[in-house]
């Protein structure tokens, strides 16, 4: 599970932010929060984050998906480190950014860091922590490395670092190198740290299109409760050659459905969503389709693009609510623009869903960004549950929760105070309803007129 997140100088976080998962001191809807008897620590399960446009929600969210590809995927020899800097002051441009995870993995505690320039890895960390103390586990800086007393005799942990390139973290090398010590680290980012963008699909489509497959079940149940008229999925098979793709794409299809991964595809113009997967040796394609029921008991078959974009994401979506649900999940989901295309009663009730199967035993979350405010509820979240990200006057990110604030009871409707900008984290809009310029003498007055300090905004 994710503990903590700290980033620092990536995109529009120049200074450092810390993004916290372990529950404040409030009591609301404490009975389902995770639990870990060992550390005494209280959990969430989940977690949202507003702001305005350009304020560094996603920029969160692609911290995440980079520290993650830099971990599981690695770099190429000689290759640079595709990692970007805060732009708007360019001493900045050649100070490292600093990724920082703590994480609670097999019922223990681990603090994660790295810190990375263009051209090389400057500094790397792994800490175990305990109750009463921290054993620094390995820790790589000025092209040497520090193992703890334990590991130190370790003759071949030894040799994998002297293998490890100036561009490479040394635990994902390690663990190419099947090195055992930290493997369970690497495979929380590998297995159960789960980003979904906007326009990205679930990729492990496949069994929730197998009629007698459990997870088909649940996501027909859930399509048909969410209102969409759809009973169910289905996958009709379709030659693979007849797919028009350039042959340097099907290729690079060739090998990665050669390694037991399902592909899933969205093809223009038609919008058609086709699976390709290995069996027996030979590719096999799936278009996908929906199917409706009809007034005299039989089934209407759709195509995809005859759904509407909400019934398209939901589709999108399902997977990963079904997946999160199974018992003993230990997946950690982020979803940037969970709201896109949905109804707000849609999105809230795949959160009551989520959120009723949550409990002390259970481990796992789900993170995402948002605009829709009437999810601002503290009926349905706590206030340590919802963030803000907002940006300063010279661009720079920060964010924080609401339960930083004095004064917010648990009774108070918090979207009224955050949409009236005391909170912070809205856009600084300054044009009128003639779409005039406004300046900032008529900022202030009208900021006045809604009992708000234009500094409060």
């Amino acid at each position: 599970m994710l503990l903590r997140f700290r980033v620092e100088n990536w995109m529009s976080f120049k200074r450092e932010i810390e993004f916290s998962m372990v529950a404040s001191r409030e009591r609301q809807h404490g009975h389902r929060l995770p639990r870990s008897k060992r550390y005494s620590l209280r959990i969430l399960p989940i977690s949202t984050v507003y702001g305005g446009n350009a304020s560094g929600k996603t920029n969160l969210f692609k911290a995440l998906n980079f520290a993650k590809l830099c971990i599981v995927k690695g770099n190429y020899p000689d290759s640079v480190i595709p990692v970007e800097p805060y732009k708007l002051d360019t001493s900045c441009a050649k100070k490292p950014s600093r990724f920082c995870f703590e994480l609670l993995v097999h019922d223990s505690v681990y603090e994660f860091s790295f810190s990375v320039t263009r051209n090389r890895i400057k500094e790397e960390r792994l800490i175990q922590i305990l109750n009463s103390r921290e054993i620094t586990l390995y820790h790589r800086r000025n092209g040497r490395m520090e193992f703890c007393q334990k590991l130190a005799k370790d003759k071949f942990l030894q040799f994998a670092f002297k293998g490890t390139r100036e561009n490479q973290l040394f635990l994902t090398n390690s663990v190419n190198q099947k090195v055992e010590n930290f493997e369970h680290i690497y495979n929380w980012f590998k297995n159960d740290l789960e980003l979904i963008a906007p326009d990205s699909r679930f990729a492990q489509f496949e069994q929730y299109i197998q009629e007698q497959h459990d997870l088909c079940n649940a996501t027909a149940t859930l399509l048909s409760k969410l209102d969409t008229g759809i009973s169910h999925i289905g996958g009709e098979e379709i030659p693979f050659s007849s797919i028009s793709l350039p042959e340097e794409i099907k290729t690079a299809i060739r090998q990665d459905a050669k390694k037991n991964t399902t592909i899933r595809l969205r093809l223009e113009p038609g919008n058609e969503h086709i699976l390709i997967s290995a069996k027996d040796g030979e590719l096999v394609a799936k278009k996908l389709y929906t199917y409706h029921q009809c007034k005299d008991g039989n089934e209407a078959k759709f195509e995809m693009n005859q759904e509407s974009d909400g019934s398209q994401r939901i589709i999108d979506l399902l997977p990963v609510f079904v997946d999160i649900l199974k018992p003993r999940s230990t997946k950690t989901y982020v979803i940037d623009e969970l709201d896109r295309s949905l109804h707000t009663l849609v999105t809230q009730k795949l959160l009551e869903i989520y959120l009723s199967k949550c409990s002390p035993t259970t481990r796992c979350q789900l993170l995402f960004t948002t605009h829709d405010v009437l999810l601002m509820n503290q009926k349905l979240l706590r206030r340590d549950e919802m963030w803000v990200c907002e940006r300063d006057i010279k661009g720079a990110s920060s964010m924080f929760s609401f339960s930083e604030y004095d004064g917010i009871r648990y009774d108070k409707d918090i979207r009224k105070s955050y949409l009236s900008g005391r909170l912070g984290g809205v856009p600084n809009i300054l044009i009128d309803s003639d779409g005039l310029c406004i300046n900032s003498h008529e900022k202030d007055e009208r900021w006045a007129d809604l009992g708000v300090a234009s500094s409060d905004v």
